[in-house]
């Protein structure tokens, strides 16, 4: 028996992030970090730069918005880019490959703007696409993870003020209920595993809120999932908050988290 462990990271702009994604791989060295908004055209794409520290590395993106990749420690097999089926194809969105025996499924879940916008109506299309995307493709009798920045703050323990973000396109009982769409395919949320009903424990701290960090005006949108067998193997989940305080930060902190296989 082995460990894996996995991590999740909205760098938002990987080329931005590079001097706290590099060293974050050098000091803890998972077997796969995932990671969203890298907004950066794959001809752009700073590949030799994960090389260097020892890492493959698969992405989609288009630059300047949206982007996702997977850097992992083998290479990555069976690599799958979007949502082909009933709708635009978001390969920027969605990259899943086999990693050691563990399918990761990395998702950029679309944020909604607004509750009255037809991006929010796209929104929860999405989560209904990307259930039948995981009926299409797997099963969930194999080990699997699915994470990424998912846009839902599932419980109210999940956001610094409840009361006055209710009806948020992240912090909605709309959303709610397609995140729970999702999940009952058979997916266990290994966070609240490991911290069940543990408030103040956040993976987002928007930029434009002053001081967000030090008076945990935070969220947690970034996930890590897994199918019952997989979850049952898990070992631990935090979230880390040192890529947050670092020098010219991402928004969003990395999740990560460990199990036996």
């Amino acid at each position: 028996m082995r460990t894996f462990k996995i991590a999740s990271f909205n760098v938002n702009s990987i080329r931005s992030r590079l001097d706290i994604v590099v060293p974050w791989l050098e000091r803890n060295h998972p077997d796969c970090l995932c990671m969203q908004e890298t907004k950066v055209r794959d001809d752009s794409f700073p590949v030799d730069d994960f090389k260097a520290c020892g890492y493959h590395v698969v992405f989609r993106g288009r630059g300047q918005y949206n982007g996702v990749a997977l850097a992992s420690r083998v290479e990555p097999k069976n690599v799958i880019y979007g949502l082909a089926v009933d709708g635009p194809e978001d390969d920027d969105r969605l990259i899943a490959a086999g990693i050691t025996g563990v399918t990761v499924v990395n998702t950029y879940v679309p944020q909604g703007h607004d509750k009255d916008s037809p991006q929010f109506a796209y929104k929860l299309k999405w989560y209904d696409r990307f259930r039948d995307f995981l009926n299409r493709t797997y099963s969930p009798s194999q080990p699997l993870i699915w994470c990424g920045d998912l846009n839902v703050a599932p419980e109210s323990i999940d956001v610094h003020d409840p009361k006055r973000l209710l009806g948020h396109v992240c912090f909605n009982p709309q959303v709610w209920d397609a995140f729970a769409a999702v999940r009952s395919w058979g997916l266990e949320d290994i966070f609240r595993k490991y911290h069940p009903g543990e408030a103040g424990q956040y993976t987002f701290f928007d930029y434009r809120v002053p001081d967000a960090v030090s008076r945990a005006k935070g969220w947690r949108v970034d996930h890590i999932l897994a199918t019952k067998s997989l979850a049952a193997k898990s070992l631990s989940c935090k979230i880390d908050m040192a890529p947050r305080l670092a020098p010219k930060p991402s928004d969003h902190t990395v999740i990560m988290a460990e199990f036996q296989i």
